[in-house]
């Protein structure tokens, strides 16, 4: 299909943003193209142009708050804005992972193919809490955080301290990531992104009621730390071997078991750190 446009109508569209060699949707006429329908976010993820420029969020030319306004989910609508608080405060487990499958609040949502946060059983109570960093692409496409080898090292790990992600309670661990969707192209996440996201983990501390919160890898310490700046600033050799508190609730820094599976000689300070959350639980250490 060849559009009839002439030169001030393309030069229009491309200042807002539009490539104007893309088809219109049918009925709308060719010259009439600011009521143009905006391209879904879903077509823009799988355009090939699209997926292989710079993830830049909020860039001006391209209409994505209109498109978050647009949404029929009740979390789009209410974080329009970046930043903007999410009404997470009555939902159940079920809820909260019903509601960060829909969540358009910030520009990671671009990129994943599911989220990572699942639903919980009600009630549910883990003394163990282990945040990871974003999803990677085996997390993304399973849909459930720390799979694949990494999951069979941190498995072992809970084990070695009497805990799993299928108990309960003192044998409880309830497992999330940092961001719940894989930023686009595996990027790394901002720091608006990650404050944005952690309404949600705000939300899993409350129904879970974890006793101890164990950070794997930088950007799960860096929300947790985010209140200590000069802690937050450190590198993750650095945060290790102390306690740190987030929303009262006591946290220990480790390295990620990505990170121990190309690095043998950090599973003895790995070891060291469980050593350190399991003296709080046992109330040895304050």
């Amino acid at each position: 299909m060849t559009l009839e446009l002439d030169t001030r109508q393309r030069a229009m569209l491309m200042e807002m943003g539009v490539h104007v060699w893309l088809p219109e949707p049918e009925g709308v006429a060719a010259s009439a193209p600011a009521q143009a329908e905006p391209t879904p976010r879903s077509a823009q993820a799988q355009s090939p142009v699209r997926a292989a420029a710079p993830a830049v969020p909020n860039r001006p030319s391209e209409p994505i708050p209109v498109q978050r306004v647009a949404a029929p989910q009740p979390v789009t609508a209410a974080a329009a804005e970046s930043g903007a608080p999410l009404d997470l405060a009555q939902l159940d487990g079920s809820g909260l992972a019903q509601a960060a499958a829909t969540c358009q609040a910030c520009g990671l949502c671009a990129g994943r193919k599911q989220t990572t946060l699942q639903a919980l059983p009600s009630p549910y109570q883990a003394d163990w809490l282990v945040l990871g960093d974003p999803p990677d692409e085996d997390e993304d496409r399973l849909g459930q955080p720390f799979v694949e080898q990494t999951g069979v090292l941190l498995d072992n790990m809970l084990k070695a301290v009497g805990a799993s992600r299928a108990g309960a309670g003192a044998q409880g661990a309830y497992l999330s990531n940092v961001v719940k969707c894989r930023p686009p192209a595996g990027r790394v996440p901002q720091g608006t992104e990650l404050a944005q996201c952690a309404q949600y983990l705000q939300r899993e501390i409350a129904l879970v009621q974890p006793k101890i919160i164990l950070a794997m890898g930088r950007f799960a310490a860096q929300t947790l730390l985010a209140e200590q700046a000069e802690q937050a600033a450190l590198p993750l050799g650095k945060q290790r071997g102390q306690v740190y508190r987030y929303q009262g609730i006591p946290v220990v820094v480790t390295y990620h078991p990505k990170v121990l599976l190309r690095a043998s000689a950090d599973k003895a300070k790995a070891w060291a750190d469980l050593c350190l959350a399991m003296d709080v639980l046992d109330g040895a250490v304050k």
